[in-house]
């Protein structure tokens, strides 16, 4: 049965809520930060297989041109960096500012789009650029009383989460006429695949002992915060306007920073409030 327009914004808002919380989920599993994406993408794409399966939609994987399933396997391998990244900034910095970090990848779209897309960058555009490049300033510290090096570096891991994030993006706009339940479950597998020689040569995969609240929260993020999160956006996104869809994803960090304060203890500035502002208006502002 089609959702209704009603219900499907629900799904979108419930599901950029739970992406939003997954900060919070990280935290608390003492495992590496590979082990947790690559468990995500594993735990994910099997409860995707499984959603396909009950609801009978095709999976045919086999009639992607090959062109297109090597740039899922590179997008896939991109994506599972781009979380290990975003996972360890979370320990280094707040889950707010880590999120801010990685909600840069518009401004960094924005930027390269002139030499990648051949887009224009408009006078509006520039100024919503410049306006995050502010925001950014103002919730790193660097011009109030200082920050540790360990803030600095969870930075730059968000900035570097950014920076892939923005290269899927980029390159997704390049595969075309692949379902997007089809196109996610190849990413994720390949994320969790090509994690596989990287956790060896650390050899992170029988170094720690989780236990059940660790196991636990690992099953929360790749059930709930992929697999049935993914369910709930692609519902809805299928039949929503796309600057909808755009302007509704701004949840998630607003979801993060308000947790990061309530649950983590981890409150802004007055600087690092200004800088949110900033960060997501600018984003707004050039999605509408």
């Amino acid at each position: 049965m089609k959702q209704s327009s009603a219900s499907r914004l629900v799904s979108l808002i419930l599901s950029m809520i739970i992406f939003g919380t997954i900060g919070v989920v990280v935290r608390n599993i003492p495992l590496p930060s590979e082990v947790i994406a690559s468990a995500r993408g594993i735990l994910g794409s099997v409860f995707l297989l499984l959603y396909l399966k009950i609801t009978g939609r095709p999976f045919d994987p086999a009639g992607i041109a090959k062109r297109d399933f090597l740039l899922l396997i590179v997008t896939g391998a991109m994506i599972g960096f781009n979380w290990i990244l975003l996972f360890e900034a979370y320990h280094y910095t707040s889950v707010a500012i880590a999120t801010l970090c990685y909600y840069m990848q518009p401004v960094i779209i924005l930027l390269v789009s002139p030499f990648l897309l051949k887009e224009k960058l408009s006078a509006k555009k520039t100024a919503c650029v410049i306006a995050a490049v502010i925001g950014m300033v103002l919730i790193s510290g660097i011009i109030g009383p200082g920050e540790t090096p360990s803030h600095a570096r969870g930075i730059l891991l968000g900035l570097g989460a950014a920076v892939l994030y923005a290269g899927v993006i980029l390159l997704n706009k390049k595969i075309r006429g692949v379902p997007i339940f089809e196109k996610t479950i190849i990413q994720l597998m390949s994320a969790a695949v090509c994690l596989l020689p990287y956790m060896l040569l650390r050899g992170t995969l029988h170094a720690y002992q989780p236990g059940y609240t660790g196991i636990g929260m690992l099953l929360l993020a790749g059930i709930l915060h992929t697999g049935i999160a993914y369910v709930l956006y692609f519902g809805a996104v299928e039949n929503l306007p796309a600057q909808t869809s755009a302007l509704f994803s701004y949840i998630d960090p607003v979801t993060a920073i308000l947790l990061s304060a309530l649950f983590l203890h981890e409150p802004l500035s007055a600087a690092g409030i200004a800088g949110t502002v900033l960060i997501i208006g600018s984003a707004v502002v050039s999605e509408w």
